[in-house]
């Protein structure tokens, strides 16, 4: 009787003290890419990672925005940006994120559909005064980072 419980005591402060836990893991996908910007998902959250045109010595050139994909947010995101393509005349879009704020710049150019987008983002907390302008993309550069 004596081993059984010795044995009982020791199964169950190995058992309570574990230092190693197994945690679930959610895969992580990298969709479109075009050239160093691309989009990443985890679970239901989206990640744009989009180089940025400004050249700042100590820091890296790759940006991001994230958002959940609530009420299809992915797709209202993708038809947003090519919907802007083909409004006359072309006009900036402005966006509002959790975390921040997105305009969507659109210039127009002298060669048919050849108009492009560039992603200009700011953070909502009021420390951040920086705004982030992406390089840009034309409508056959959105359709293959957004896998369309």
């Amino acid at each position: 009787m004596k081993n059984i419980i010795t044995i009982a005591t020791l199964f169950f402060s190995f058992v309570s003290f574990a230092q190693v836990k197994v945690l679930e893991t959610v895969p992580v996908e990298k969709l479109g890419k075009v050239n160093n910007n691309y989009i990443q998902k985890i679970g239901d959250e989206y990640t744009v990672y989009y180089t940025i045109i400004q050249n700042d010595e100590d820091s890296s050139n790759l940006r991001k925005f994230s958002f959940k994909n609530i009420d299809n947010a992915y797709n209202n995101l993708y038809n947003i940006i090519v919907g802007g393509f083909t409004a006359t005349p072309l006009y900036d879009i402005k966006l509002e994120l959790p975390n921040n704020y997105i305009w969507l710049h659109y210039t127009g150019n002298v060669v048919p559909d050849k108009a492009t987008v560039q992603f200009m983002v700011s953070s909502k907390e009021r420390d951040a005064d920086t705004n982030n302008v992406s390089e840009p993309f034309v409508k056959d550069q959105i359709n293959k980072l957004f896998q369309k």
